[in-house]
């Protein structure tokens, strides 16, 4: 299962789910494409259909492995990546090298377990407001889950995971 960056960085108030659904198809990706984030529908952790969730590696873009496997990222660690594979955004960049992400940092509203933090996901990823507060991880953790929180006015990565395989 692939796991990809939206084209640019995003605030609080992002419609996320159709940003990697658009993205995806303008990159030619066929699977569809699911926000990195817990919402106010669904935890993080469940994005990924169950079939898919303990036998696919999750890999970048170009096929280098993330993660072992979508499970892996939800057992408590603050799930943590090869920090040595880059991840790309649709259009191929890379996100910890490009200048078009300042903020090495990726939104994701979520526990460590990959369950939605109602005080700290943006109003449901709806606002941009200073005063509102979203869990984030900064990349260079090494962990995808890692458990800071900040104001929604920041423009952080929004990752996207290919939710069934195909």
């Amino acid at each position: 299962l692939h796991l990809v960056a939206l084209n640019l960085p995003f605030a609080g108030d992002m419609r996320a789910d159709f940003q990697c659904f658009q993205q995806a198809q303008l990159a030619g990706l066929r699977s569809t494409y699911r926000a990195f984030l817990s919402s106010h529908l669904q935890d993080l952790a469940t994005v990924v259909r169950k079939t898919d969730r303990y036998h696919l590696p999750i890999v970048n873009l170009k096929g280098e492995i993330l993660v072992n496997n979508w499970e892996s990222i939800f057992s408590g660690d603050g799930g943590q990546f090869n920090i040595n594979v880059p991840i790309y955004s649709f259009d191929g960049r890379n996100v910890m090298t490009s200048p078009s992400w300042p903020q090495k940092v990726i939104w994701h509203g979520s526990s460590t377990n990959g369950i939605r933090l109602t005080s700290s996901y943006c109003d449901a990823w709806h606002t941009a407001d200073t005063g509102a507060l979203g869990q984030a991880s900064p990349l260079e953790t090494g962990r995808l889950l890692y458990q800071k929180v900040y104001s929604c006015s920041n423009q952080f990565i929004v990752l996207c995971i290919e939710n069934s395989f195909v």
